[in-house]
């Protein structure tokens, strides 16, 4: 028979676990010296979709840090884009860089801003499955990321919940 103490630490370890596994199953990120990509995640694309959209959230560590371009095995091309109204028109635009000030984060979600246009897809983006995106930064070269394919508000809040 348990102890009462040895079947409440057993408790107290298995909750533990559960959120731990919990929390690295919603997040992750990659750091390097200057900078943090938390939670990089795209949405699921229909059928027979040419393009999709990949989102990460940037942190500048000590100095400010410029995204210059990004790549994919998922699609021939990776574009960096912001969509903005312009009067009562979603207008999106290609933009040559995306800079993040030292001590900021920019924070990418589905709707409006920054984002990574994935132009030629090789397959749809299915939910639940992840791919591997290479961003370029002018400071330090290539950062490799896993991106995971989820639904809008999934995504959003997991990469939400990371900065907390």
């Amino acid at each position: 028979m348990l102890k009462p103490t040895a079947w409440l630490g057993g408790v107290l370890l298995v909750s533990a676990m559960s959120i731990l596994m919990a929390s690295i199953a919603v997040a992750h990120e990659v750091k390097t010296e200057a900078l943090r990509v938390a939670h990089p995640f795209a949405i699921p694309t229909p059928p027979g979709a040419a393009n999709g959209a990949a989102y990460v959230d940037i942190t500048a560590l000590s100095e400010s840090v410029t995204l210059i371009g990004a790549s994919s095995p998922a699609s021939s091309n990776v574009e960096l884009h912001d969509m903005r109204m312009d009067g009562d028109m979603m207008q999106m635009r290609h933009v040559d860089e995306i800079r993040v000030e030292a001590g900021e984060t920019y924070t990418m979600r589905p709707g409006g801003g920054f984002h990574l246009m994935l132009i030629g897809l090789t397959e749809p983006l299915k939910e639940g499955e992840r791919f591997p995106l290479t961003l370029t930064f002018a400071e330090q070269g290539d950062v490799d990321i896993e991106v995971w394919i989820q639904g809008a508000q999934e995504g959003s809040e997991a990469a939400d919940g990371h900065h907390h």
